[in-house]
């Protein structure tokens, strides 16, 4: 009786029915073998990689072959690298622009005056930036989406206008000053734009929001028993907080470090608005070899110079994961 009940069951459904079963069958035991045989996973692995070779990679070689290419007479085309001639294949390099970028002071000035630029914004986000997270991790569930959409507001604007509306706050005849000499706090107005001032308020300003999501998404994460055991080993709340929640959010405040550093070395827009002629970036210094001096050659090695100051962060960063057992590579 059964097997007639199941033979009636596909006379009901019909020969596309059948067919259709069966090519799903097919198709589901074809994605299985698909994915046991590894093709799967090289799949999902090799689509980020491609699109890193595509518009990371190979742009970089070409931007490593322009800073090390020898112009013509005219100083307008690069040559090519290798030539043939005579049965010897010559490989010709130029390293001059390398040279100088170690050994003329307003480079190596420069470059200094980026890290630090960049090391004093990412220390003055991690200590804004940390307590607000961890006050969005600790608030209600309910209440987190807003206070969420409060750190992503200032993204809803241009990031343009944004810089410009910090000129008119702390320009000599801005908001700030007009508000202090009102008040009768001063008499003179104070000099805040086109200063290091500026520009670290600036940067500050722009970077927090990278600090506090990462750091953010590690403590919300994070398991509250391990705070009540603290508490019941005789802990205080401070010693627990050191102890406990600093440790397990490492990894948000390594990935919200490289998040703010790596772009804030290489800042131009808040610099060129905020810092003034006097404030000494790569950013600047970048632009000013392409479009002022139209020296692309030099430009490049500037460039590759700081991707290669770049990468020491991220090495460091990814040996701390490898290290900590976190995710491998970036």
């Amino acid at each position: 009786m059964v097997g007639r009940q199941r033979c009636r069951r596909v006379g009901k459904l019909g020969p596309d029915t059948q067919t259709m079963n069966i090519a799903n069958n097919i198709s589901n035991n074809g994605i299985v073998q698909f994915f046991r045989r590894g093709w799967g996973r090289r799949t999902v692995i090799g689509i980020p990689y491609g699109f890193l070779i595509l518009f990371f990679s190979i742009p970089f070689l070409v931007v490593l072959k322009i800073s090390v290419s020898s112009t013509d007479a005219l100083g307008i085309h690069f040559l090519d690298l290798t030539s043939y001639a005579d049965g010897i294949l010559q490989l010709k390099i130029k390293l001059s622009n390398y040279i100088f970028l170690t050994s003329d002071p307003l480079y190596i000035e420069t470059y200094w005056s980026s890290i630090k630029f960049a090391a004093i914004n990412t220390f003055i986000c991690l200590l804004i930036g940390y307590p607000f997270a961890y006050f969005m991790a600790r608030s209600p569930a309910s209440k987190r989406p807003a206070l969420l959409m409060m750190v992503s507001l200032p993204f809803w604007t241009s990031y343009l206008l944004r810089v410009y509306a910090w000129k008119g706050l702390l320009d000599d005849n801005g908001v700030i000053n007009n508000v202090l000499i009102w008040l009768h706090v001063i008499h003179d107005p104070i000099r805040m734009m086109y200063t290091g001032f500026s520009m670290t308020i600036g940067m500050v300003y722009t970077y927090v929001p990278f600090m506090i999501l990462p750091v953010y998404a590690t403590l919300v994460k994070m398991d509250l028993r391990l705070l009540e055991a603290a508490k019941d080993l005789g802990a205080t709340p401070w010693k627990a907080f050191w102890l406990v929640t600093v440790p397990l959010s490492k990894n948000g405040i390594v990935a919200g470090s490289m998040l703010v550093f790596i772009p804030s070395v290489g800042e131009y827009v808040i610099p060129e608005l905020l810092g003034g002629p006097s404030t000494l970036m790569i950013g600047r210094v970048l632009w000013d070899e392409f479009f002022s001096n139209n020296d692309w050659a030099m430009a490049s090695a500037v460039a590759v110079s700081m991707v290669v100051l770049i990468l020491i962060p991220m090495a460091i960063f990814n040996k701390y994961q490898a290290d900590s057992g976190g995710v491998r590579g970036l």
